[in-house]
């Protein structure tokens, strides 16, 4: 997400330090491996889960903001490294303490409302990891609700598909954008003038 929205991870880390948190950035980290556990890469993902797992091994909480990273690492890592004594238990360590940022903002910090210049009528749509992998879809909102000016308005079937997928809108680009054309009109018939998601 850094390479390619590098500005989501600026805003997080500004946010996070505002709200006096103390946020480090260990280098080495990459990509989760999920596109490669997605495509069937599972000994090439396991081998980036390996190198990943004890870069946060001194971490008090791992804040990622992507519902589909937070769920490859609390889900799949564990059973990805299997059970060695050293690598198994920091993955299970390191799955117990990985949060998606919303998560972490409500649940483990207390935070409904932070201040922003943002007014107007928000729409949410559900991410499919975060609501289905993780079972979370009150938190954003929570926060979105709390933001001064902003009214959220529920999204007629905010917790339907939007299309994407990962891989799969490129393989079956057809299926695809035939979800999305249902999901843009939900969208539409909301009157919003934005519409959030908790993936970047």
């Amino acid at each position: 997400m850094d390479l390619f929205y590098p500005e989501i991870g600026v805003a997080i880390v500004t946010l996070l330090r505002r709200l006096g948190v103390a946020v480090d950035f260990p280098p080495g980290q990459t990509c989760c491996g999920l596109p490669l556990f997605n495509s069937g890469y599972d000994e090439e993902a396991a081998r980036v889960a390996r190198r990943m797992i004890p870069l946060f091994s001194g971490s008090e909480h791992v804040v990622v903001p992507s519902g589909s990273c937070a769920w490859m690492i609390k889900k799949e890592y564990p059973g990805l490294v299997g059970d060695g004594p050293a690598v198994g238990a920091q993955a299970r360590t390191l799955a117990e303490r990985t949060h998606e940022f919303s998560q972490f903002l409500v649940k483990v910090l207390g935070v409904t409302r932070v201040e922003t210049d943002f007014r107007g009528r928000v729409a949410y749509h559900d991410s499919c990891h975060l609501l289905r992998g993780l079972g979370e879809s009150q938190s954003p909102r929570a926060l979105l609700g709390g933001l001064p000016g902003v009214e959220l308005v529920e999204l007629p079937g905010a917790d339907e598909c939007c299309g994407f997928g990962g891989s799969f809108s490129v393989r079956f680009p057809e299926v695809s954008t035939s979800i999305l054309d249902k999901k843009i009109a939900s969208i539409e018939k909301t009157g919003a003038g934005c519409v959030v998601a908790c993936d970047a």
